[in-house]
């Protein structure tokens, strides 16, 4: 029999060699590289997997990796000066940066496949045909919101508009780029979009938001427990932009009676987005002044992962008053598997999986008025009221890192 690779007993032959790339270390990025590592490591001794990845999360990465996946395993640091290129404004040229920073790790490495652990900047690039020399390429789309209409309120701005009439020309160019085998996507209703309105859309898969591990208390630790004896805990986390609704909240307790008031305390936990300090700051002194029994806290600083789970355990209600925020969020996890309601946007993804999984509240959080009404209505009739547990474990239960780790290396 002529030799070839396909006669070789299945352990001999050449393992697939996937190369991910990601030129950010912030928000969920070590979260989602440690899943996968840790599936590739124990489940998939068929792959070889090239992490081309930023400098600050190699350290960590490389205590995750099992010392015996190390030779299919390897982690390799984008030079500084081509992580900026890829995350610097304007956007577009970020775009074109990641597209030729991929083909030179794909030719460097010869990994065959090239996957994007965000492709959204790389529309543009794949619409206008652009290739891999070859190789296979696929990716991760956070915010599609074209399908916003059809799944929820939706009162688009002007530059809604805009934003979607060009998510509209670019993403069926992009299916149709025969370099692209495969986009996935957090948003369960953007697939069905795709199949039905463009050609190529059969390309669009769901990928299951991996939710945080469920962790126990450690014994005598009370590092969570912000919310003194007799008051209603209402947690904000994560890096506090003006786009995560803090703002927001702030103006709804200037409009609430004492009599809420002195039965919360507000907690924002997460490094401060540098521009919205002096805004926040000018809210929470008119705050001190005219709502003195209010409990307000602004932790400006990144917590870690047992720090944050403490805090959810410990309050009653998480925020997540986003400002017309388009894709998913974790924090919807994090409340879910902690059986913590929320009160969230109702726009686009995230107020579709809150009232769908009823997890908690969606609001119009652009309104501070409706945000107010029902953090009192919370309140009045008691936070546990507002969230189904069992329709929320049942959302979790599929949301697992092993779910959204071997939809990622399936490609």
């Amino acid at each position: 029999m002529p030799w070839s690779p396909d006669n070789l007993p299945v352990a001999q032959q050449k393992p697939r060699e996937i190369l991910i790339f990601e030129p950010e270390a912030e928000g969920h990025t070590l979260e989602w590289l440690d899943a996968i590592v840790r599936l590739a490591a124990t489940e998939r001794a068929d792959l070889r997997l090239w992490l081309v990845v930023a400098e600050g999360l190699c350290t960590p990465l490389a205590h995750l990796l099992p010392a015996d996946a190390r030779d299919r395993i390897r982690i390799v640091a984008l030079p500084a000066n081509e992580s900026r290129r890829c995350i610097g404004r304007p956007l577009a040229r970020a775009g074109f940066w990641r597209w030729w920073t991929m083909r030179k790790y794909l030719r460097q490495t010869g990994a065959e496949h090239g996957l994007f652990l965000t492709i959204d900047l790389l529309s543009l690039p794949l619409a206008l045909g652009l290739g891999a020399g070859g190789k296979g390429l696929s990716g991760v789309l956070f915010r599609p919101s074209v399908h916003y209409r059809e799944i929820g309120p939706y009162r688009p701005s002007l530059g809604d508009r805009v934003r979607d009439l060009q998510k509209s020309v670019l993403y069926p160019l992009m299916l149709r780029n025969p370099a692209v085998e495969r986009v996935l996507t957090l948003d369960p209703f953007f697939p069905v979009h795709a199949r039905t309105y463009y050609r190529g859309g059969e390309k669009v898969a769901p990928l299951p938001e991996p939710c945080p591990p469920r962790m126990a208390p450690a014994v005598n630790d009370n590092s969570g427990d912000f919310v003194p004896a007799g008051r209603v805990g209402f947690l904000l986390f994560g890096y506090l932009a003006e786009r995560k609704g803090p703002l927001a909240v702030l103006d709804a307790l200037l409009l609430l009676p004492p009599e809420i008031t002195s039965r919360i305390a507000v907690l924002f936990a997460g490094k401060v987005d540098p521009p919205l300090r002096e805004r926040l700051e000018r809210r929470r002194e008119a705050l001190a002044r005219e709502r003195p029994d209010l409990w307000l806290r602004i932790d400006d600083r990144r917590l870690d992962r047992s720090e944050l789970a403490a805090l959810v355990r410990r309050s009653d209600v998480i925020l997540a008053p986003y400002q017309k925020f388009v894709g998913s969020s974790g924090v919807l996890m994090w409340a879910a598997v902690n059986g913590r309601p929320v009160l969230a946007q109702d726009y686009g993804l995230v107020g579709r999986l809150t009232r769908e999984h009823r997890l908690g509240v969606s609001v119009d959080s652009c309104d501070p008025a409706q945000v107010a009404y029902e953090i009192a209505r919370m309140v009045q009739r008691g936070p546990a009221t507002f969230i189904d547990l069992p329709a929320a474990a049942r959302f979790v239960a599929t949301q697992t890192p092993h779910h959204f780790a071997s939809a990622v290396l399936s490609v």
